[in-house]
């Protein structure tokens, strides 16, 4: 058997559906290239306003043949048509991408820094400018003085960046804390997977986890839910399919930030850091909270694209 890319108008697909026909090896139409297969699928991602549409479907198609993206560019130009089964799951992934589902939750992965993590409903997905945000932990983090410095993510999620500490500052020791029922698991399924020794994973509320560690800690990170409730993403991935416990964060989207300048001045011992993520309409307010708090050394600090993203202070 052979297969064939087609789209196929109707069927309640906006802009037409992409299928993959199976035909009979004596067909004069020959199975599609993965080349082909990926056009078709890209075209159709694209109609459906799926940006990055050729890398979505680049992902996808080596999603379903085990192929890396670079692996998967590699046999396109060598050639390779698609086998029937490998079609038909290629085809449910596309359309599912096209009803706007994240392409992370259709792969089961998501990377981030260094890692490949485990992600899925119930979890935030973390995005590339947190990256930059981990980061700035990381720093203050190996700027400590101490043999063994401590590190809290607080609101931890997938445990994206708890995971980046313990993995990249292997002296530290780092805690992650989570408190959503529905996305503790993948942040514990992501920090078995890391191997990290120097990491604990608590369940419990950042307003009050931690006692144990007061007035120890070196530095405090979070990617609290910033999202204001009158300004709901406009991305369908994000809207629809992000837990709203880690999106909304009150009216004006700092209720969480206010816990946690308060509890992190609990946990950081004199001289400690707070990075905080951030929407980049937020940094007079931030500055605000945490210089009424009593913080000093308030920075703010731009992602790859010149917005405001992360603030940090100094206990």
């Amino acid at each position: 058997m052979r297969v064939r890319a087609q789209p196929r108008a109707g069927g309640g697909c906006p802009g037409g559906c992409v299928t993959f026909h199976c035909v009979s090896s004596s067909a004069d139409v020959p199975a599609p290239t993965l080349r082909e297969a990926r056009d078709a699928a890209a075209s159709r991602l694209a109609r459906a306003g799926v940006g990055d549409a050729e890398i979505d479907a680049e992902l996808l198609l080596g999603h379903v043949l085990g192929l890396s993206r670079g692996a998967l560019q590699a046999r396109m130009v060598i050639g390779g048509a698609l086998e029937a089964a490998d079609a038909s799951v290629f085809e449910g992934l596309v359309e599912r991408r096209a009803a706007r589902e994240p392409l992370q939750h259709l792969t089961g992965r998501a990377p981030f820094r260094s890692l490949e993590l485990a992600v899925g409903p119930g979890v935030f997905v973390p995005r590339p400018e947190t990256e930059q945000v981990a980061q700035l932990a990381i720093d203050a983090l190996r700027a400590a003085a101490e043999p063994e410095p401590i590190g809290v993510d607080l609101g931890s999620g997938s445990g994206a960046i708890a995971i980046s500490l313990a993995t990249e500052v292997p002296h530290a020791r780092v805690w992650a804390v989570e408190n959503s029922p529905a996305a503790f698991p993948w942040t514990r399924r992501n920090v078995d997977e890391s191997g990290a020794e120097n990491l604990t994973l608590v369940f419990g509320d950042l307003a009050d986890a931690l006692v144990e560690l007061e007035g120890r800690v070196a530095v405090v990170v979070s990617n609290p839910p910033y999202v204001p409730l009158t300004m709901p993403p406009r991305d369908p991935e994000v809207r629809l399919h992000d837990p709203e416990a880690a999106l909304y964060g009150g009216l004006d989207g700092l209720d969480v930030v206010r816990v946690l300048s308060v509890r992190a001045r609990e946990l950081l011992r004199p001289g400690g850091a707070l990075v905080i993520e951030h929407a980049e309409h937020q940094s007079t307010e931030i500055a605000a909270i945490l210089s009424a708090d009593g913080w000093r050394g308030i920075m703010h600090h731009e992602d790859l694209t010149r917005r405001d993203r992360a603030t940090t202070a100094v206990r």
